[in-house]
């Protein structure tokens, strides 16, 4: 039997502010356990919330960036269940009306653009945490703990619909919102750090049927390597168990990166087993239209503006803008070169950005912030090549030195190791001459039809000229003078 694989997601966006979402604790990351939290995010009688007003901001920002609804009137509610690390025994949330509806994330599936429909963004406060390894007590024996420090720290659930078909389409999706969070500027997306935490609903149906088949929930996944790993797991679990006769349980289930495989946490809950109630101490949230314009005024370019943007005056492929702008410190890196090059140079500066330079922050592992070669620099070694100073071989070359010395300056380095490309005819022909007459087994064998003979004959030529004659001169005077 053809299986089809059904998976929506649920993303837990930790909300870039100073303080709690009801409280005035801090929200800083690393601090000592319960350092962090007050007397509202311990729920201490008496005690009430106050709503952050940055990040209802925030939640507005990303539903103007992904052409939802902002709901102008939202409310919240109170979804109750007994955890150890969830003070209050429930948690504030929103459900019925939250403050964004809809819209959609577009990203890049291989070489195609899709879109993927979102069901609503949501704001709610994070539970705390409990502490379980290498943990004592006062006692010295060991036992578990609570660190409170996340409690009311501010999350936006943003959940997709079941439009994703493959474990591809589920992390292309994943990847496009988190680059898009972090280009808004509402979540520092530090996926080690919790801030960027992936719930994903699987289900597996025949192929033709329309019914979805029952879902479980694999929770808290931090990695894209590992959304996708999971997923791969789940709908193998899911088929097997179906061909094998036994039936899928509704479940949330945890990923285990060690053993490469998810297992069973609890039976899912549905929305009945929380009893949702309005929050009474908390008003509906109002939002005007003037709030709304005064965030839509502060908002940057958004990745399809800029992508749509590189492609018509910059002259990129639609699949080297979508891969620039999937990073905004590379879209700003990449526009920084580019701005300093000819308009028809913007391929050449896309292609060294996501070739030698991406391999070289990937070999140091190290962030484009870090990169010891800036825009100025790789600019001024791209004009080189433009204007056949050296050529791309060499400029590698160059790029290297300058990568890993004090010797930003590409001029400098080109002139102190005498790389200045070759593009005399004269000197260049001289070098052709002599290859053709100490090679004249393989330049009968061009000459027999066999057209690798004749890039063999370059290479020859290029290593007389020790890598430095220019390329195009090198191709047209050879075949010049062996078809002449």
């Amino acid at each position: 039997m053809k299986w089809e694989v059904v998976i929506g997601l649920e993303t837990h966006v930790q909300l870039k502010t100073n303080s709690k979402i009801f409280s005035s604790s801090s929200t800083r990351y690393g601090a000592l356990p319960n350092t962090q939290a007050n007397e509202v995010d311990m729920a201490l009688p008496g005690s009430l919330p106050v709503l952050n007003r940055q990040a209802v901001a925030h939640a507005i920002r990303l539903g103007l960036a992904i052409g939802a609804e902002i709901a102008p009137r939202s409310v919240f509610a109170r979804k109750n269940y007994f955890y150890p690390d969830l003070p209050k025994n429930y948690q504030i949330s929103q459900y019925e009306i939250p403050v964004v509806l809809g819209g959609s994330i577009n990203c890049l599936v291989g070489d195609e653009m899709r879109s993927f429909a979102l069901t609503r963004a949501h704001l709610e406060e994070d539970a705390g945490k409990s502490l379980h390894d290498n943990f004592v007590g006062p006692d010295g024996k060991p036992c578990s703990g609570i660190d409170l420090n996340r409690a009311g720290t501010p999350l936006l659930e943003i959940v997709s619909e079941p439009d994703m078909r493959s474990a591809t389409e589920a992390v292309a999706y994943a990847k496009a919102l988190h680059a898009l969070v972090t280009w808004l500027g509402i979540c520092d997306g530090n996926m080690q750090e919790g801030s960027f935490r992936i719930d994903a609903n699987v289900s597996v149906r025949p192929e033709g049927q329309t019914e979805f088949g029952t879902r479980t929930e694999t929770k808290n996944v931090n990695s894209f390597r590992f959304l996708e790993r999971a997923i791969l797991f789940e709908v193998q679990r899911q088929i097997e168990l179906i061909e094998d006769g036994g039936t899928v349980v509704q479940e949330t289930r945890l990923y285990d990166a060690d053993r490469d495989e998810t297992r069973s946490m609890r039976s899912k809950e549905d929305a009945h087993d929380y009893r949702y109630f309005p929050d009474p101490d908390l008003p509906p949230l109002v939002i005007d239209a003037a709030w709304i314009e005064e965030v839509r005024a502060d908002m940057p370019e958004l990745p399809g503006q800029m992508r749509d943007r590189f492609v018509t005056e910059m002259g990129l492929t639609p699949t080297d803008a979508a891969q620039l702008c999937q990073d905004p410190a590379l879209a700003q890196y990449f526009e920084a070169v580019a701005k300093q090059l000819p308009a028809e140079q913007g391929k050449l500066a896309a292609n060294w950005l996501m070739g030698e330079m991406s391999a070289a922050l990937n070999r140091d592992d190290i962030g484009l912030d870090d990169a010891p070669i800036k825009p100025d620099h790789l600019a001024k070694l791209l004009t080189r090549i433009i204007d056949g100073t050296v050529s791309n071989k060499i400029a590698r070359d160059v790029f290297a030195h300058m990568w890993s010395t004090d010797d930003k300056d590409a001029d400098a380095v080109i002139e102190a190791k005498g790389l200045k490309q070759i593009s005399d005819s004269g000197a260049i022909g001289a070098m052709v001459d002599e290859v053709i007459a100490n090679h004249d087994s393989i330049v009968q064998e061009y000459r027999a039809g066999k057209q690798k003979a004749f890039n063999s004959l370059v290479g020859q030529v290029m290593k007389l000229a020790k890598g430095k004659a220019n390329p195009a001169q090198v191709n047209e005077l050879l075949k010049s003078r062996l078809d002449g």
